[in-house]
């Protein structure tokens, strides 16, 4: 069995929440040693010149990131506003979620009057919304509503601070998330 792709595999799936030794050990069944063994493997595989992601100890986890030496890169990636424009169709759909959540997408299809399972998609995406839970109407269907990323890139509290709608209605906004509080990443 090759652990050190699974532990690559782990990695990226947790993301930034990362692994300690003993979650590293107690998912591969293996000791510590092992685990700081197959640790040390992969970062010295990802130190070569023609690996653009390495191992950090951050906190008390191991998580992927980014070399250093490429954030030029990276931030002239992020600072393309095309794409971090959010569209008109997901600046609408945001703001149905955020007035009426937790809602069904079926009920933000009939608000927007079109349909918005892509939208959604791309605001899962981007984590601006998140799934909370399941509607007790028939079929059980997805609930959905904004996260603390939503906030924090709209500068609120919570979602109480919202704007009264007949604020919104007289409002022309325009949103760049490259400006965000928050890495869009």
């Amino acid at each position: 069995m090759n652990y050190e792709a699974i532990l690559e595999g782990l990695l990226f799936v947790v993301g930034d929440d990362g692994l300690s030794l003993n979650q590293i050990s107690d998912i591969l069944e293996i000791d510590i040693d092992k685990s700081k063994e197959l640790v040390m493997n992969l970062r010295k595989v990802y130190e070569s010149d023609n690996r653009g992601i390495t191992i950090n100890f951050l906190g008390d986890t191991f998580k992927l990131t980014t070399k250093k030496e490429h954030k030029d890169y990276y931030e002239k990636l992020l600072q393309n506003t095309e794409n971090n424009m959010l569209s008109q169709a997901a600046l609408e759909t945001l703001a149905i979620i955020a007035y009426n959540e937790p809602i069904t997408r079926v009920e933000i299809d009939e608000l927007r009057g079109v349909s918005t399972s892509y939208v959604v998609r791309k605001l899962l995406a981007k984590g601006l919304i998140k799934e909370a839970g399941k509607s007790d109407l028939p079929g059980r269907p997805t609930l959905y509503k904004t996260t603390s990323d939503f906030l924090d890139y709209f500068g609120l509290s919570s979602i109480e601070d919202l704007p009264e709608l007949n604020e919104v209605e007289d409002a022309d906004i325009e949103l760049d998330l490259f400006e965000s509080n928050r890495d869009p990443l």
